[in-house]
């Protein structure tokens, strides 16, 4: 009896120490769920707690380059420098400058002229409509000689970045020439196929050199300078010198002209740091620091000849209230007293932007009551 009662008694401390069936199948059920939703709430909250924190990181990083740029720029003033001249962006790319045909221009010639030691400027010269038929197969002393011709010839001053071969100059050129004038345009130094580094000075040089390149071929012909965008500047740091030398153009045409560098840097929709405190010590004082102004409004005080200022209501790269502030300038000043001054607007709903005044149907009447009509003018 006594080891009954004992087996009795541990199989009912065993049955007691051991949970029911029906509370250990509770029991794994509830341990079971317990987990599965800890994990099902921890993955999105462990994601997004990773997002944000390398978003984060990425707006840090963002925030640190801003604040980083404007003291390198300040350290390292040729880096301001390339950036306005550009002259490292070679739009369209793949192209042969010695082969301006390519371009469409079967009446052009590539020359090479050295105005300095240790400088080579690539030149094109595209005679008028007149002397296509004869320019075709013809080699650089004809295109020389042609100059002589009775053709007004315009020096044309290309603005930055890319070449004298890029698209819309080139168009420019195709109308120029069907309107019955010779067109010489180069690359400064450091542009396109051009040897040498660029600078304020050196482009002016170059300018000068090509204009006294072609004054010594092309006799009584009238010659005019054409600037484009940054192109003016050096238009007008040209003309200014020759001016003072008392040798000036027929006429200074400045197409998407600025006043000066300064401003026009201010200006310039793409500068995102215009409103950054100390916006002119560390951006602005690097320019002049490397030696560059373009300082038409200070050019034209001291020009004396035929003045046309053509800008677009819609130029997104130069403003259209600087070419105005620059011809509100150079009507009041005393030098262009006995001269025409003259400013084009094109309106904003024509779409001409920055480059592209030369598709106006308008333009040959402007160019024509402004500076004459060429002999042998060619109409399409």
């Amino acid at each position: 009896m006594r080891k009954r009662n004992e087996s009795v008694t541990v199989e009912h401390e065993r049955a007691a120490a051991a949970p029911a069936p029906l509370d250990k199948g509770c029991s794994l059920r509830h341990s079971l769920r317990l987990p599965a939703a800890d994990t099902g709430m921890k993955r999105p909250l462990g994601r997004r707690h990773g997002l944000w924190f390398r978003l984060r990181r990425l707006i840090i990083w963002l925030l640190g380059v801003y604040i980083a740029i404007p003291f390198l720029v300040k350290l390292c003033p040729a880096i301001q420098a390339k950036l306005v001249f550009l002259n490292f962006v070679r739009v369209p790319y793949f192209i042969d400058l010695k082969r301006p045909q390519d371009q469409g221009l079967n009446h052009t010639c590539n020359y090479y002229l050295q105005p300095e030691e240790d400088v080579t400027i690539g030149v094109w010269h595209t005679v008028p409509a007149a002397l296509w038929k004869n320019a075709r197969g013809k080699d650089q002393l004809w295109f020389e000689d042609a100059l002589g011709s009775s053709h007004p010839v315009i020096l044309y001053l290309h603005g930055n970045a890319g070449t004298r071969g890029g698209d819309h100059r080139v168009e420019l050129y195709k109308v120029l020439s069907s309107l019955g004038y010779h067109v010489v345009t180069f690359d400064y130094r450091g542009w396109g196929d051009s040897v040498g580094s660029p600078s304020e000075r050196g482009m002016t040089y170059d300018a000068l050199h090509v204009f006294d390149w072609i004054k010594a071929r092309s006799g009584d012909n009238p010659v005019y300078i054409w600037g484009h965008s940054l192109g003016t500047g050096v238009a007008t740091n040209l003309v200014r010198r020759l001016c003072e030398r008392e040798t000036p153009p027929e006429a200074l045409i400045l197409e998407s002209p600025f006043t000066n560098i300064r401003e026009e840097a201010r200006s310039h929709p793409f500068s995102i740091y215009r409103y950054f405190p100390g916006f002119d010590w560390f951006f602005l004082d690097p320019i002049t620091t490397s030696g560059i102004k373009f300082a038409n409004d200070e050019n034209v005080k001291y020009i004396s000849c035929s003045l046309l200022i053509l800008h677009a209501e819609d130029d997104p790269v130069v403003p259209f209230h600087l070419g105005k502030k620059l011809y509100n300038i150079a009507a009041t000043s005393r030098s262009f007293r006995d001269y025409k001054v003259q400013f084009v607007p094109f309106h904003t709903d024509l779409g001409y932007r920055h480059k592209y005044i030369y598709r106006s149907p308008e333009l040959p009447r402007i160019l024509r009551e402004f500076l004459g009509i060429p002999e042998h003018e060619h109409h399409h």
